[in-house]
């Protein structure tokens, strides 16, 4: 495990494995990396899945471990310019590594680049560049990343069975009391595995709700109120009798939880509470603006907006 680098720094960055032996993997994925780092060759990749499973953290290990010279961009803010790739992508990709092999370029939630212009140039780079640098790109949405860079790279897609919960959340658990350790904070195990149970698979969330838990100097069962599950009676309540304002609470109330969790959480059981005319209705306005999440920029305004959509649009019970 990473040493501590600077006394007041993000935890993810400070802990951030620097190998992919310390990366918390399932052992396929693992040991498709390990193959790589045998080979001491980086073919052009797409890591896919959801946030917070070790995406980056695994493309910047293999690249250190190598040493190769690397440089990374943000798919969401530099990839969405044109420009990036004509100021700091082609002159990267054109001069020689300093370490005399090949360069790697990491293309950081590479899903928001736009698919009209930075994407099919970035196809081109792909091509042209084949001789002097590999290209690694993570994504949570595989299918926005068009076809044609899709087919010019191995996908490694990172999920974890069902078999292999157990033994990852285990090893994560071990990690975590290795941080709370390091930093000399005192802990309750078993608020760690509430806390492992609530953001499985996303640790990286983990981690940042970790340090923020931490600042009294421990984490015990002080905390477990904030872990509760999303609670759906309150919000129907609201919602059928139209106050806006108790809508509005409900949803600043459990904004601590993964907007895509409570889209679920609402998909799952508002069938339970609106009539089976009103079905149809709940399940596109949800599959909208669930979709409609991955972009927007308040996600808080984005449910609110599709709370207020149904209930003004379906009959409840």
């Amino acid at each position: 495990m990473a040493v501590p680098v600077e006394e007041w720094g993000l935890w993810v960055e400070t802990y951030r494995p620097k190998k992919i032996s310390e990366c918390i993997l399932p052992q396929v994925i693992k040991d498709s990396f390990l193959e790589f780092l045998h080979q001491g060759n980086i073919p052009n990749l797409i890591l896919s899945g959801t946030a917070g499973t070790g995406k980056t953290t695994s493309a910047r290990a293999i690249c250190d471990e190598l040493g190769v010279d690397y440089m990374m961009i943000n798919g969401s803010d530099e990839g969405r310019l044109i420009d990036t790739l004509r100021n700091k992508i082609i002159p990267f990709c054109t001069t020689v590594s300093m370490t005399g092999g090949r360069k790697v370029l990491i293309v950081d939630e590479a899903d928001y680049m736009n698919a009209e212009s930075v994407q099919p140039a970035m196809r081109g780079c792909i091509e042209r560049f084949a001789g002097n640098c590999s290209f690694i790109f993570t994504c949570n949405f595989r299918n926005r990343i068009i076809e044609p860079i899709q087919s010019r790279c191995s996908v490694i897609e990172f999920k974890i069975d069902k078999d292999d919960r157990p033994d990852i959340a285990g090893q994560f658990m071990k990690r975590m009391q290795d941080i709370l350790d390091s930093e000399k904070v005192s802990y309750d195990s078993k608020v760690l595995a509430e806390m492992i149970t609530k953001h499985f698979p996303d640790f990286r969330r983990c981690i940042n709700e970790l340090q923020r838990y931490s600042v009294s100097g421990k984490i015990d069962t002080g905390i477990l109120a904030n872990f509760g599950e999303i609670n759906l009676n309150q919000l129907v309540s609201a919602m059928r009798d139209k106050k806006f304002s108790e809508v509005r609470k409900w949803v600043v109330d459990n904004m601590d939880n993964d907007p895509i969790k409570i889209y679920r959480k609402i998909y799952d059981k508002m069938y339970e509470y609106v009539e089976p005319t009103s079905v149809p209705q709940v399940v596109l306005t949800l599959a909208d603006y669930s979709y409609k999440s991955a972009f927007v920029a308040d996600q808080e305004l984005n449910l609110v907006a599709c709370l207020v959509e149904l209930m003004c649009e379906i009959k409840f019970k």
